[in-house]
């Protein structure tokens, strides 16, 4: 048996296992630890999926940030209800997930801050995102500021979650 081969077979299994574990980690959070806000409109939904999403992007990269985030949350719109949202989750918290990652693969400094950034910036793709989302769904460019605040609790309380993990995490599984 050919070793080149066989450690290619292994790192196949390891990135579709690591894979498949934060889609069903962000699908399961995203799930099942959730609160929907009673706002006018849509209003929203606090969840902790963002955590392993955010664990999956920092710690892994943007390749296994995205696919957890697409699919993940994607998955969740699918099968509880919220479907005329998974199209639009799946590009926008998967962009999420990949420019998260990307960040904090690409940007030198410290890792605190630098994931600080990253998650940042997944704030603005979420927040403006979801904005467009509802727009297109509601037909109306007023409604959609009712979710802005849920959203912005969501990130914020997994990034208060995992960019003091994150770092510690890439170190132990690295």
């Amino acid at each position: 048996m050919n070793s080149t081969l066989s450690s290619t077979q292994t790192a196949r299994t390891k990135a579709l296992v690591i894979n498949a574990l934060f889609i069903a980690l962000t699908l399961v959070a995203t799930m099942f630890i959730n609160i929907k806000l009673p706002v006018m409109g849509n209003g929203g939904l606090i969840h902790l999926g963002n955590v392993p999403l955010f664990i999956a992007a920092l710690v892994y990269g943007r390749k296994v940030g995205a696919i957890a985030g697409a699919f993940g949350m994607g998955m969740f719109d699918l099968i509880s209800g919220w479907a005329a949202w998974a199209p639009f989750t799946f590009v926008i918290v998967g962009a999420m997930g990949y420019f998260a990652g990307l960040l904090s693969e690409k940007l030198p400094g410290k890792r605190m801050l630098v994931n600080t950034m990253a998650v940042a910036v997944a704030l603005i793709i979420k927040v403006v995102g979801y904005y467009f989302a509802e727009v297109i769904i509601y037909g109306n460019w007023i409604l959609p500021f009712g979710s802005i605040t849920g959203n912005i609790l969501q990130v914020a309380i997994a990034g208060f979650i995992v960019i003091p993990l994150a770092g510690r995490l890439k170190k132990i599984i690295g």
